[in-house]
């Protein structure tokens, strides 16, 4: 008994690009680079041949899915949507897990492809510079009104807060010992030295 294969919705080449990626994005994130383009066919619904006729190699179709997962996309979306009228901290406890659960996946993805840091045309290009431009536009609305009652300016306090929460997230970096949300925001707003002067 033969099982036949449901034909795939027609497309056109731009959607049909952008679906094999995210598909490959996926498959990336359990096969590594071994992922097989009859993996990504099976999983996308198509023909192996169809994927060659939106992209020359394979590699072009992994590049381009590992560029996708250095992007904002969804992440902004989530931080975006936070309520804007709870309080400073239960506001940061939102974005430091939405930041985390962003960083674990790029490093477990990182790692499963054998990647030490991201290419250098995702982290140093024009494109890049103006995606952390933005992001940090993004972090610094959610502490919106509150910038006033912070001790350092808000891009600064935003920075701080992307570098332990980065370091936080890392099980490497972090010896094993991760932060969590609620670790990371009262470090930032209260520091832990006790209340007499050190």
């Amino acid at each position: 008994m033969t099982e036949t294969r449901r034909r795939a919705r027609a497309m056109n080449p731009e959607e049909r690009l952008d679906q094999l990626v995210d598909v490959t994005l996926e498959l990336l994130r359990v096969h590594g680079r071994g992922v097989t383009t009859r993996q990504i066919a099976e999983r996308a619904g198509v023909a192996e041949g169809t994927i060659f006729r939106v992209v020359e190699t394979k590699d072009e179709l992994v590049d381009a899915a590992i560029a996708r997962a250095f992007r904002p996309g969804r992440v902004e979306d989530r931080i975006l949507e936070i309520d804007d009228t709870l309080p400073l901290h239960d506001r940061l406890v939102l974005l430091v897990g939405i930041l985390q659960q962003r960083f674990r996946a790029t490093f477990a993805l990182m790692q499963k492809v054998g990647m030490i840091r991201p290419p250098d045309h995702l982290h140093d290009g024009e494109e890049a510079i103006a995606i952390r431009a933005r992001m940090g536009q993004v972090l610094e609305a959610v502490v919106g009104a509150d910038a006033d009652a912070l001790n350092v300016p808000v891009d600064e306090f935003v920075h701080r807060l992307r570098l332990l929460t980065f370091a936080g997230s890392h099980d490497h970096i972090a010896d094993g010992r991760l932060l969590t949300p609620e670790q990371i925001v009262d470090t930032l707003l209260n520091g832990l030295a006790r209340n007499t002067p050190c």
